[in-house]
């Protein structure tokens, strides 16, 4: 008789191989913060109400308006010699007749006087250290403007 060969697929094992994968590493993501839901209109703190201040009356405004601050300049172009200094005497931006006021030497030919203390005409004449004077008219300018001279003196 013949035999009879039987397969029997449960003994019949096939080797599975095992492969061994590598993970890839998962990305970092930096964790965001929390955003805070924006507040409700009822949750907010009181607003403080700011009072105006008071504004000053319509004429003190137009005065402050109209002040406006005016330079007056005079000039004068002259040698007064070494060691001596330019003086002016006169009239109005707070000059005198009674006592000089020393002028700013610019450069060595060159004197300067100015005022935002002038209201109207200012009227004036040189003198050198405050003793000799120019010789001619007493010369004037305007509030605002400027004049240059170059004044004569007889030694």
């Amino acid at each position: 008789m013949p035999v009879k060969k039987t397969t029997n697929s449960a003994a019949r094992k096939t080797a599975v191989k095992k492969t061994v994968t590598k993970k890839t590493p998962a990305k970092k993501v930096a964790a965001r913060k929390a955003v805070p839901a924006p507040k409700s209109v009822s949750a907010q703190a009181p607003v403080k109400k700011v009072v105006a201040a008071k504004l000053p009356a319509k004429k003190a405004v137009k005065k402050a308006v109209s002040k406006k601050t005016v330079e007056t300049s005079i000039i004068a172009s002259v040698d007064v010699g070494f060691g001596n200094s330019l003086y002016i005497r006169g009239e109005g931006a707070g000059l005198s007749w009674e006592k000089g006021i020393l002028l700013d030497n610019i450069s060595p030919y060159e004197w300067a006087f100015k005022t935002s203390t002038a209201k109207g005409e200012v009227t004036f004449k040189f003198l050198i250290n405050d003793e000799a004077w120019a010789d001619g008219e007493n010369l004037t300018v305007a509030a605002g403007g400027i004049s240059v001279s170059s004044p004569v003196f007889s030694w």
